[in-house]
């Protein structure tokens, strides 16, 4: 979905539903395009798109403004859908404009606090153990070099090594063994750390993906990777077969990892770990989904309505910028 230019310093007419999406000239996604049409249909001009690299933002005369590039000041959104990846999110960057728009009163899906748990996998793994959800066994680090951490008697192998803060199944590799985690520590980038996970044999190359939505598992896939390779991500050449209601115990797995993580909207990946038994791998809070889950956007954007009419029934709006009113006239 395409946006006008708002460098340009004109008056855009102020919307109460916003998606807020990656800056420019990243690529929407298929999702995030389908989902804009769907909330645009729903709000009509109420509902507007925004890139993270159009927004000013700061303190003016003791209060939190938010202006375009051009200088047009915008009253906060009542409800923003956040549809930027958690992974790649930088503290001074994208987190500082979510945190902005909180503390200038509007209603984030997911919050702050949410993204900030999904976005780093061991983050997530502290919430979910401490719901007591089954997550694999892992080993991490904060300062300790890499080096030094391949060589340590608590690290088990065969494992899943990732980075802490990767996505779409990258920066993603099955180690067999100990020697050969030795031998490419040096070459392994070092941007964020790394997690070592206990390999869940009895899921190579499968998962399930179910999308959550307000505590409700909306729709399930079996994702399998293509021959033997260990992710079944679709980055990655795997596959996906719609399976919703197939699994009802994977599902309700699902709603509690989310409800762990603090997610209104989820995709949460689970392993198969048995029988009818499963363990979660890893919960995203902007998840995509395949044309065939017709389901995901309809609930999302029923998702957005009850935020904004809880705040409509409940008296609570956006503080209004200084001269909105000015700007819906001139709309």
């Amino acid at each position: 979905m395409d946006v006008q230019d708002r460098s340009r310093p004109v008056s855009p007419a102020p919307a109460d539903v916003w998606m807020l999406v990656v800056q420019h000239p990243t690529a929407l996604r298929r999702s995030t395009r389908e989902l804009a049409t769907a909330l645009a249909a729903a709000h009509g001009s109420r509902f507007a798109v925004w890139h993270t690299d159009e927004l000013l933002f700061g303190v003016e005369g003791g209060r939190l403004v938010l202006r375009t590039l051009g200088g047009v000041e915008l009253p906060a959104p009542e409800v923003v859908c956040v549809r930027q990846v958690a992974g790649p999110m930088r503290d001074d960057r994208e987190v500082t404009l979510l945190r902005h728009l909180e503390r200038m009163g509007s209603t984030l899906v997911n919050s702050v606090d949410a993204q900030l748990n999904s976005r780093n996998k061991v983050w997530q793994l502290q919430e979910l153990a401490l719901a007591g959800l089954p997550v694999p066994d892992t080993l991490s680090y904060a300062t300790a070099p890499l080096e030094g951490v391949v060589r340590s008697n608590h690290l088990r192998t065969p494992c899943v090594v990732k980075s802490v803060r990767g996505s779409r199944g990258g920066q993603v590799f099955l180690a067999p063994d100990a020697r050969l985690l030795r031998q490419v520590a040096g070459s392994l980038q070092r941007e964020a750390p790394f997690l070592f996970q206990e390999l869940v044999a009895s899921s190579h190359g499968r998962c399930l993906r179910v999308v959550v939505v307000d505590g409700e598992p909306v729709d399930t896939v079996l994702h399998t990777s293509g021959g033997d390779a260990l992710t079944a991500n679709i980055a990655q050449g795997g596959s996906a077969t719609p399976c919703p209601g197939r699994y009802p115990r994977a599902e309700e797995l699902a709603v509690r990892a989310a409800a762990a993580v603090g997610l209104d909207i989820a995709g949460v990946d689970l392993l198969f770990a048995g029988e009818d038994a499963y363990t979660v791998c890893e919960v995203n809070a902007v998840p995509g989904w395949r044309p065939f889950m017709t389901a995901v956007a309809p609930a999302i954007t029923a998702c957005l309505a009850r935020r904004l009419a809880d705040r409509e029934r409940s008296g609570r709006r956006a503080p209004a910028a200084h001269g909105a009113g000015q700007l819906a006239r001139e709309a």
